[in-house]
């Protein structure tokens, strides 16, 4: 079963999870958002899956520093386009495998799906 993670390496959510697969010997391709940054049509599908609130990490560094203005009146439209532009904004891992999505970290539910 082909799995993608997409993070940031130095995240201690994302470090947690990739232990977690290879603790398992889940074989997996990492996606760094620093290095590779993420397109506009995961985004999407990221956003529809999971909802655009949930996919915003409106808890961050990264959005906390942006403009006031940027951060007012957020639609999903708006919200892709903070992330294509700030791939640290996105919410850590979301994690791509045959059949589903998951997004953040959480063993019992990973347990479940892969």
């Amino acid at each position: 079963m082909p799995v993608t993670v997409f993070g940031i390496p130095n995240c201690d959510t994302v470090k947690k999870a990739r232990a977690w697969l290879a603790e398992r010997g889940v074989d997996y391709a990492f996606h760094d958002y620093k290095k590779s940054g993420v397109d506009a049509d995961n985004l999407a599908d990221w956003t529809q899956r999971f909802g655009w609130e949930k996919v915003l990490n409106r808890s961050g560094t990264t959005f906390k520093k942006l403009p006031d203005d940027v951060k007012v009146d957020l639609d999903a439209a708006k919200a892709i386009a903070i992330m294509t532009e700030n791939p640290s904004a996105i919410k850590r891992p979301i994690v791509i495998y045959d059949g589903g999505a998951l997004l953040g970290f959480n063993a019992a539910e990973w347990e479940k799906a892969l």
